[in-house]
């Protein structure tokens, strides 16, 4: 089996105006992380290179916000070009909040190939998680997402507090939407958000990738924030669930493994590095 790496770069950080309790970038929530409306272009192009060398084929450009604004696309696009031409070899993902069908066809013209829009959580649960934005406006961006003909990557965040009801409900969500890739992330928690402060157990993290995996036989399975904190030296169970993908490196406002551990596991499993994110 091929596993896809995908690295983060968390383009502009904790300046965010919603009150999503799960997010220790909204500006409500005061948690002690890294704050900056742009981070320099020379950094993110060190994080490029550093995302080739650890075999990396996707690379995502996140923002902190709700949506796009013109500077924030303006900013974006001009990101985009710049990595296109110094590492035309990474597969460019946007992850910038709400967005309107114009906004997503100006990322693609850019290089942008994939956009990631997660539903976060159930829509029965939503209104106990974000009071500032709807659900709604969520599933629409990922509508919006796939109507420009740009991949879809759309997934959430288990263990906020929902229900195996809502789990479920969750999932069930995603796969009506028919995504290209579904990242499953794990709630990190930080005594500076608003959420109780426990993780979800491996049999049931296991038992949430097994669940995609039915649901989306062909989809991008990537276990993303929380797979160190919730699996620890067995994350490499993730893959027998159902998960073909990892995030490797460093996430949003957290830290992740050292990527030459993950490299030397995912080799000492037998499973190989795919090369590219198409096929």
């Amino acid at each position: 089996m091929k596993v896809y790496l995908c690295a983060i770069s968390n383009i502009s950080s904790g300046i965010c105006k919603e009150d999503c309790k799960f997010c220790t970038q909204s500006i409500h929530h005061k948690a002690k992380i890294a704050r900056y409306k742009y981070k320099p272009l020379s950094v993110i192009l060190e994080e490029a290179k550093k995302a080739t060398q650890a075999k990396a084929v996707g690379f995502c450009l996140v923002t902190a916000g709700k949506g796009i604004d013109n500077s924030i696309l303006e900013f974006v696009t001009s990101t985009a070009k710049t990595i296109k031409s110094s590492y035309p070899q990474l597969s460019l993902i946007g992850c910038n909040g709400t967005a309107n069908q114009e906004q997503l066809k100006k990322l693609k013209e850019a290089g942008i190939e994939h956009y990631n829009h997660n539903l976060e959580t159930a829509k029965s649960y939503y209104p106990s998680i974000c009071t500032t934005h709807s659900w709604e406006e969520r599933y629409q961006t990922c509508l919006n997402v796939k109507e420009v003909g740009l991949n879809l990557c759309t997934g959430g965040i288990f263990g906020l507090g929902e229900t195996k009801k809502q789990q479920e409900e969750l999932i069930d969500q995603i796969a009506t939407l028919e995504p290209q890739s579904v990242p499953i992330n794990f709630f990190h928690p930080n005594p500076s958000l608003p959420l109780p402060q426990q993780t979800i157990t491996i049999s049931e993290a296991l038992e949430i990738i097994h669940k995609v995996r039915s649901k989306l036989p062909k989809a991008l399975i990537m276990v993303a924030g929380g797979r160190e904190l919730v699996f620890k030296e067995r994350w490499g169970e993730i893959f027998e669930a159902g998960a073909n993908s990892i995030v490797i490196g460093d996430y949003l406002t957290t830290k992740g493994e050292e990527p030459s551990n993950d490299l030397n596991t995912l080799k000492a499993l037998g499973y190989e590095i795919a090369t590219s994110c198409h096929g």
